[in-house]
């Protein structure tokens, strides 16, 4: 049975993805090629999904484990974690792009690591992550979840699948979950990566996401 999601939150969420991949791809129109772009969490299909057919580029997908590519010729993957791109020396990286993973690291000491090894190897970055202050909750799909009471979110999740987010049969399951999610804010995220600038998706005049992008010229 079609549900809120399929039918109004996701063809939301892919235009918004397109609109900022267009502005994504304006950026980086002038970078010299080959040009690399290291993935923190991302996926061969979101590529394809976006529309990626500029030559000359070269993606490595960083994930916790190791997917299969089917575009060999353009696409690479590797197992890594976001705080920790020991694998790189510094500015080793032409670019490094990351779409909705920051806010999965469960506090900010993590998320400073990552911000500081972005900064480290990559020469030039753009880096998304949803705006807490926007009223509905990114993963569970749920009005001003983020505001809620910790005992109240992992009550809720316990309670029933939400958004993105599947119901918990245990507290330990429920609390995890809860926990591994802390939104950014605009000014954290200028705090996170000095000297960036931010792209700032709106919807209905309210700020939905953010993305903290820095290329050298």
């Amino acid at each position: 049975m079609p549900t809120l999601t399929t039918i109004f939150i996701k063809p939301l969420m892919n235009r918004f993805r397109r609109r900022r991949f267009r502005f994504f791809l304006a950026c980086i129109n002038d970078l010299p090629r080959p040009l690399t772009i290291l993935d923190i969490g991302g996926t061969e299909a979101y590529w394809n999904q976006v529309g990626l057919s500029a030559q000359g580029i070269q993606v490595i997908l960083l994930n916790l484990t190791e997917v299969p590519v089917v575009n060999a010729n353009q696409f690479r993957s590797v197992s890594g974690t976001a705080t920790d791109l020991s694998s790189w020396s510094d500015q080793s990286v032409d670019l490094i792009f990351s779409n909705s993973v920051i806010e999965h690291l469960f506090n900010w000491s993590q998320q400073q690591k990552m911000a500081q090894e972005v900064q480290r190897v990559g020469k030039s970055f753009f880096i998304q992550t949803p705006n807490y202050y926007f009223p509905i909750e990114p993963h569970w799909l749920f009005p001003f979840f983020q505001f809620l009471p910790r005992a109240w979110r992992i009550a809720l999740t316990r309670l029933a699948s939400w958004g993105h987010m599947p119901a918990c049969t245990t507290i330990e399951e429920a609390s995890l979950l809860v926990d591994e999610v802390r939104l950014l804010t605009p000014s954290e995220m200028k705090t996170l990566f000095l000297g960036a600038s931010l792209y700032k998706e709106r919807w209905c005049g309210l700020v939905k996401s953010i993305s903290a992008y820095f290329i050298l010229r």
